[in-house]
């Protein structure tokens, strides 16, 4: 093809797009831009935006904003690519200028700046915007009744969810699992029972993502029976749906039945991810399985190639202290190639608290050093070791303990629970 047309361009960005190979789609408009002798066209543009947003490209984004605002012109469309890159690299304040600037807002312009508002948790903005909006079509629902639910504001997405029925849009799966999550992390079950029953009424079907998030909500609000009925009435079952269960029975301290799941999952063919090792580890620990545990934990990168992260390293040190392995553990410690404190730290921690369990006095003094080595001013470590000088009725030891952290101040990371009571958060 000697000369090709904006067209032939546009078809080959489109096509890396949809491969996700967004830095080819990206290399493709520079050759356009340097070679060619046709100018990108709006569905060029639009489509090289979606690249730029994909990679956090911003200064290329800029430079196609220019090259809209002195030779191309703005339409909708190009503004509504324009305001979502924009948002997505973070750049709030332009993005609001550009939907200023759109003089015909469609849906899909009031949707987009919501959703940036609700990206950066201002969910105030977001809510003002979409109570401005002329149109809300399902999206635009959904994607503030998310909002709430990602910010735990899980009785404000039920309060809309009720102004969305009464406004006639009938809601699709995806919004009754946002809400489903936003139960399961509150722990509130009447109101996703309220929701089941919802979706037991308006005939929607409990397919596999349905499926999860009622697995969920209901293992997170204590009722394991009801998810393992759930669980065994899904037709189609994927990777997420046996995690879940596999995470609410461990979560409960069912270990047999989570073993007993993921040799079925597994010999089903079905891939397992980095979460459902949690689960596995979990309950290998609450059950005290080491050995299983073990091989578990092996067969991460052995046999499926996961690498293990903090949390299953956290399960194996747990298991390994819980059955007394204390030497092994350490070594496991000692072999995890991430020595980023974050990682070290909650793992020395997880040993020390094991150290104390057994009274093993020598190792919990060592580890308490590697701890202050690493984090000086953070007291668990040093609360932990006067608790363990405590069991074994060294009080000097605990004095002495006990006055270094008056010296150098407490440093805890606070933390809070949230219930339902009486339908009251």
């Amino acid at each position: 093809m000697p000369e090709r047309e904006s067209i032939s361009w546009t078809l080959l960005i489109s096509g890396f797009l949809k491969s996700k190979r967004f830095e080819d789609a990206i290399g493709v408009y520079r050759r356009m831009r340097r070679e060619a002798s046709v100018q990108p066209d709006e569905a060029t543009v639009v489509s090289t935006l979606s690249a730029c947003t994909a990679l956090k490209s911003l200064d290329l984004g800029r430079e196609i904003h220019e090259y809209v605002s002195t030779q191309l012109g703005f339409t909708v469309i190009i503004g509504n690519a324009l305001l979502d890159m924009y948002a997505k690299c973070g750049c709030l304040d332009i993005a609001r200028g550009i939907f200023d600037a759109i003089q015909e807002k469609n849906v899909i312009c009031w949707t987009s700046m919501v959703s940036a508002y609700v990206r950066s948790g201002l969910l105030d903005e977001a809510r003002s915007l979409f109570e401005r909006s002329p149109v809300r079509d399902l999206v635009l629902w959904t994607t503030m009744i998310n909002g709430y639910v990602q910010f735990n504001k899980v009785d404000e997405a039920l309060t809309l969810f009720r102004y969305m029925q009464i406004d006639g849009v009938k809601p699709d799966k995806y919004t009754l699992v946002s809400l489903l999550t936003g139960c399961a992390q509150l722990g509130a079950l009447e109101q996703g029972e309220w929701i089941h029953s919802y979706l037991e009424e308006n005939g929607i079907s409990v397919d596999a993502v349905v499926g999860t998030a009622l697995i969920e909500m209901y293992a997170k609000c204590g009722c394991v029976d009801k998810s393992l009925r759930l669980f065994h009435q899904l037709k189609y079952k994927d990777t997420a749906s046996w995690t879940s269960i596999i995470c609410a029975l461990a979560m409960n301290g069912n270990t047999s039945t989570a073993l007993q799941l993921f040799s079925e999952m597994t010999r089903a063919g079905i891939k397992p991810d980095d979460i459902t090792f949690i689960g596995v580890l979990s309950a290998c620990s609450h059950g005290g399985l080491v050995e299983e545990g073990r091989r578990h934990f092996d067969s991460m990168a052995e046999v499926y190639r996961i690498e293990p992260k903090l949390e299953h390293y956290g399960c194996l040190i747990d298991l390994l202290g819980r059955a007394g392995l204390l030497d092994e553990a350490e070594d496991v410690i000692n072999k995890v190639t991430d020595k980023d404190s974050e990682i070290i730290v909650p793992l020395y921690g997880a040993l020390l608290s094991a150290c104390r369990s057994y009274e093993n006095i020598g190792m919990g003094e060592r580890i308490a050093k590697r701890l202050l080595e690493i984090e000086a001013s953070d007291s668990s470590g040093r609360t932990l070791l006067a608790n363990i000088y405590a069991a074994a009725n060294r009080w000097e030891d605990v004095r002495k303990v006990r006055r270094k952290m008056t010296t150098f101040g407490p440093k805890k990371s606070p933390g809070c629970s949230l219930l339902e009571i009486d339908n009251v958060c």
